[in-house]
């Protein structure tokens, strides 16, 4: 019995000191949580109930120089269905309402939707897609349907919200427009004018602090404990609509037509540098035409006769020629050590003037015009392309320009052959862009000007910064060699290689030029461009026309292919702004528009309950009035506002949309 009751102590004991062993653990662990190791755990709870959330910042609109949109920020909603949230009966009731909606809204049959609807109900599909990328008036329709009228946990809808880049002008200047992206590790990926200018059009993110209340939903704490986001500007850039337009439709005829690989087409005003239009369309498997890459800006090609003008302007300021400067084209064949240079002219033009060599666009004589001048002193023409600028990039912001390349004697691509040959265009590299700019400097009297894409920078009615016009090169050959050069031009198109263009209507100047390409792999592969400005006395606007691989079975020359496109801008250009006299008269406008323009310009940021009237004001003007204004605004057309769809004076409503018609 002894022994008995001490085993019974011995357990208790036992048991006790585990207890004990226990408990010391227990307050162990307690204090170092509390003292310890207490901030660690405070922050975890912190984090899990409370969260910093990031406020996207409204990106800025890309306009066109008179207002209308190139680039806007739309907010779209993305819909799914928890097929699990309605209860058996209201799903029952509305199943058969709802699918005649969406089918009124979406398309498909009401059959198609109530069978989805079914299905996923039976399949306990949580996550079910109804549409995607819908605008905020269709959101509203479906939003309002029976069933999806309940709510998210009544209902089941569940809606995404995203903002969107859309371009109004859709596919024409794409590549100019362009875009940035960015991916989740925070790099850009940064494209044309929206890529170049992003810090401005971007904004600032806003922050704002959340807590997490009942079902996972998150609730703002305090206005304190928000930081607002900052909009970004928009950018007024320096395209024109119209020729855009005109330069577009152009080019892609002549594609079509001689069935092309790719082309460009830059329009440029010459005193200013402005871009007004630019033009970049390749070639699909199925013969499609599409803004692919931005070849006038990236694409660095051997420019052909072209490149002549160059080679005039070096010559005759070395005043190694002058323009009567009698050549011997000799039968149109002329060899350098063991190659030989061919005129397009079977015969060759026999002896004539280096003016007349350049309207004819004689290679032979240009190759030994060059050679024979430079011979013993290479360095001396290729200096004189450098001192012109030719050799450097323009520094433009849109991101991936090409480089020019220019062979230099004593490296290792220098050859017997390379200073002749360099003289047609041959063994040198220019964007077209690059090549126009050095055309617009003659043609500006030889000030080179840097190509500008952007006019300003606004917030609202502020204006945040102006570019202006930059110079490059203040002066890149004298006047008397600048007047020359234009002669030539000029005589080009009335009697030279581009008298297929010629109009007694309006004057043109510039230069053909026909470039063959990858001749080691495929012979027969031309690349046809023209370079010019118009009118040839008084240039307005500079233009550069490049066509790559057009089919040599249809044409494959620059006048032929290239030149009449540079015609066709010119006389649409013409057209819409003829060269005469204008008497200035005094601008007249209605009273009534401009005191509301100026009243809602001065009011617009202590706030209105009333629909503005935007008649009559320029299209960029009311998209941003009105989008400050709360409202979600759609447009037609390019201009100033003619017809509005929410009468003026009406009760303003928050996330609206108004339609404007432009004029």
């Amino acid at each position: 019995m002894a022994a008995k009751e001490k085993d019974i102590l011995n357990r208790l004991y036992f048991v006790s000191g585990c207890m004990f062993i226990l408990a010391l653990i227990v307050v162990y662990k307690l204090v170092s949580i509390q003292f310890f190791q207490g901030d660690k755990y405070r922050l975890i709870a912190k984090e899990t109930k409370e969260k910093m959330d990031e406020i996207p910042a409204t990106r800025g609109n890309l306009y066109a120089e008179d207002g209308s949109l190139l680039a806007t920020s739309q907010i779209k909603y993305d819909l799914r269905w928890d097929a699990l949230s309605p209860s058996n009966s209201d799903f029952n009731e509305n199943i058969v309402t709802l699918s005649k909606g969406l089918s009124q809204t979406l398309g498909n049959t009401p059959a198609y939707y109530e069978n989805r609807l079914k299905k996923a109900r039976s399949t306990k599909n949580r996550y079910l897609f109804i549409a995607r990328k819908l605008g905020y008036s269709e959101y509203i329709k479906v939003k309002s349907l029976p069933l999806f009228n309940k709510g998210k946990y009544r209902g089941g809808l569940i809606v995404e919200e995203h903002t969107e880049r859309e371009h109004p002008l859709e596919k024409m200047a794409e590549r100019t427009v362009g875009y940035e992206r960015q991916d989740d590790s925070g790099y850009y990926t940064r494209v044309g004018l929206e890529g170049a200018y992003g810090s401005y059009l971007r904004g600032k993110e806003g922050r704002r602090r959340k807590i997490k209340i009942a079902n996972g939903e998150w609730k703002p704490v305090g206005i304190g404990n928000s930081v607002d986001p900052r909009d970004g500007y928009d950018v007024i850039s320096t395209i024109d609509v119209n020729i855009q337009d005109v330069a577009h439709n152009a080019l892609l005829r002549s594609l079509e037509k001689y069935e092309a690989d790719h082309g460009s087409v830059v329009v440029m005003e010459t005193k200013t540098g402005e871009v007004k239009a630019i033009s970049n369309l390749g070639r699909t498997p199925n013969g499609k035409y599409y803004e692919r890459l931005n070849y006038a800006v990236g694409e660095s090609h051997e420019p052909g006769s072209t490149f002549k003008l160059m080679s005039m302007v070096a010559a005759l300021e070395d005043k190694v020629i002058d323009s009567s400067t009698v050549m011997d084209t000799e039968n149109g064949r002329v060899k350098f050590y063991d190659r030989t240079v061919f005129d397009s002219k079977w015969g060759g033009y026999g002896k004539i003037s280096a003016a007349r060599a350049f309207e004819l666009s004689s290679n032979t004589a240009f190759a030994k015009m060059i050679s024979t001048s430079y011979k013993s002193n290479p360095e001396k023409f290729i200096k004189r392309l450098y001192n012109m600028g030719l050799n450097d990039k323009l520094g433009i912001e849109i991101i991936g320009e090409g480089d020019p390349k220019f062979p230099y004697p004593g490296d290792d691509n220098w050859y017997g052959t390379t200073l002749p040959w360099m003289a047609f265009g041959y063994g040198v590299q220019l964007t077209p862009l690059q090549t126009l700019t050095f055309y617009n400097a003659v043609a500006n009297d030889g000030e080179m000007v840097k190509p500008r894409f952007i006019k300003e920078v606004k917030e609202w009615d502020r204006t945040i910064k102006s570019f202006d016009k930059e110079v490059i090169n203040s002066r890149i050959a004298s006047q008397k060699t600048i007047d020359q050069v234009k002669e030539m031009m000029k005589k080009t198109v009335e009697r030279g290689t581009a008298k297929n263009i010629y109009s007694p209507e309006f004057s043109m100047a510039g230069k053909t030029g026909t470039c063959q390409v990858e001749y080691w792999i495929e012979p027969g592969r031309y690349i046809s461009s023209f370079a010019g400005y118009f009118p040839a006395d008084n240039p307005k606007y500079s233009c550069i026309v490049v066509i790559h691989k057009p089919k040599k079975s249809i044409g494959y020359y620059g006048n032929i292919v290239a030149a009449p496109v540079f015609k066709e801008i010119a006389q649409r250009i013409y057209s819409d702004t003829p060269v005469v006299d204008e008497v200035v008269l005094p601008k007249k406008s209605s009273s009534f528009v401009e005191n509301d323009y100026q009243k809602y310009y001065t009011n617009v940021n202590k706030g209105h309950s009333t629909i503005p009237n935007v008649i009559g004001m320029s299209g960029m003007d009311a998209v941003s009035l009105l989008e400050n204004l709360g409202l979600k605004v759609k447009f037609r057309g390019s201009g100033s506002v003619r017809q509005q769809s929410l009468e003026a004076g009406a009760k303003l409503e928050k996330n609206k949309i108004i339609t404007l018609e432009l004029s």
